[in-house]
């Protein structure tokens, strides 16, 4: 027998929407847009190993980076959803140099714009680790009507109406926020719907994960290394011990903190002054996931939701996961 008791994504969004008088189901109509687009992702993504979808496109993308085959698809999957769609006013990706401008006469009146990453994680596509799709959504501020421009894109995190993920993996699950709160809907693969799975999801206010590069460790400043190295010394006596767990799959391992408790960092380094994350397309979305659950994230010197961006590819530090944890690295690691 079906469970009534458990709701699809679009129950769910259509619920949601009837809370509000003066909502309009764009909104709804975009989350449901971008689960048609993860489903058709997540069935190339489970035959990976099956066709030739497999290792290295032969290009680069914008950030220099070798570009996977199974990237080019997800991308193309992602814009062709948008803009098939009647939620959508352009779109940016990490994928391509510029943000696309959706033309036709009910894409202009549409009242938000999408940034995503299509495929993060993408390295480990040909070794079977999980990986998944970021988003972030912004109400535009150029009039309806009219075509977006960059300024729509580029506006700081704190503006986002909505953020999520989807997480490929053992099962393909996927996670978005409003200011109402996070939940996390499984897809199931017998009815091909995402079911509501983890309710009003909240980020432990502390945990035992850390999760960071140790092959970076002599790069990092010198506050990063005193955190690691009490992390690493922590006893049950000091509120431990600490366990270290790092996939090398952002959304992996933010997923993993932000239902067990945990913290992940991703620091600057001699290398990569600036960060190596993408501000917009990973940082602002987890930020505000991790936010509206409760959690904190910031770039080391501020909070991630309030630097103002200047680039639709702007690199950055990530400190992100429970609260507590967070404090406790600021001891060693004080905001600017």
């Amino acid at each position: 027998m079906v469970n009534r008791k458990v709701l699809t994504l679009d129950e769910f969004t259509i619920f949601q929407k009837r809370q509000f008088a003066s909502a309009t189901g764009e909104l709804s109509g975009l989350l449901r847009d971008i689960g048609l687009a993860s489903k058709r992702i997540n069935v190339e993504v489970n035959k990976a190993g099956l066709v030739d979808i497999l290792g290295d496109h032969g290009s680069t993308n914008v950030q220099g980076e070798e570009v996977k085959k199974l990237d080019i698809y997800a991308n193309d999957q992602m814009i062709r959803v948008l803009q098939h769609g009647i939620s959508c006013a352009g779109i940016g990706s990490e994928e391509i140099d510029d943000f696309v401008i959706f033309d036709d006469e009910v894409s202009l009146n549409s009242k938000y714009v999408v940034m995503f990453d299509p495929l993060d994680g993408s390295g480990n596509i040909d070794v079977n680790i999980s990986i998944g799709t970021i988003f972030s959504v912004f109400k535009r501020i150029t009039p309806l009507g009219t075509p977006v421009t960059k300024a729509d894109f580029l506006q700081r995190g704190d503006r986002q109406v909505a953020a999520g993920y989807v997480i490929y993996g053992s099962s393909t699950m996927l996670v978005y926020a409003t200011r109402r709160g996070v939940n996390g809907f499984t897809l199931d693969p017998a009815i091909g719907e995402f079911c509501l799975s983890h309710p009003n999801i909240k980020c432990p206010p502390t945990g035992n994960i850390y999760s960071v590069n140790h092959g970076n460790y002599y790069q990092y400043d010198k506050g990063i290394q005193e955190y690691i190295n009490a992390c690493q010394q922590k006893t049950k006596s000091t509120g431990g011990p600490y366990t270290q767990r790092y996939i090398g799959s952002m959304v992996a391992d933010v997923h993993r903190n932000l239902l067990k408790g945990g913290i992940f960092m991703y620091p600057t380094t001699r290398d990569k002054p600036k960060g190596k994350l993408r501000l917009m397309y990973e940082c602002n979305p987890f930020a505000f996931i991790v936010e509206m659950a409760g959690g904190r994230a910031t770039d080391g010197k501020k909070r991630i939701l309030e630097v103002e961006p200047n680039d639709l590819h702007q690199r950055s530090a990530l400190f992100i996961g429970s609260p507590l944890m967070m404090d406790e690295l600021e001891k060693y690691y004080p905001l600017a």
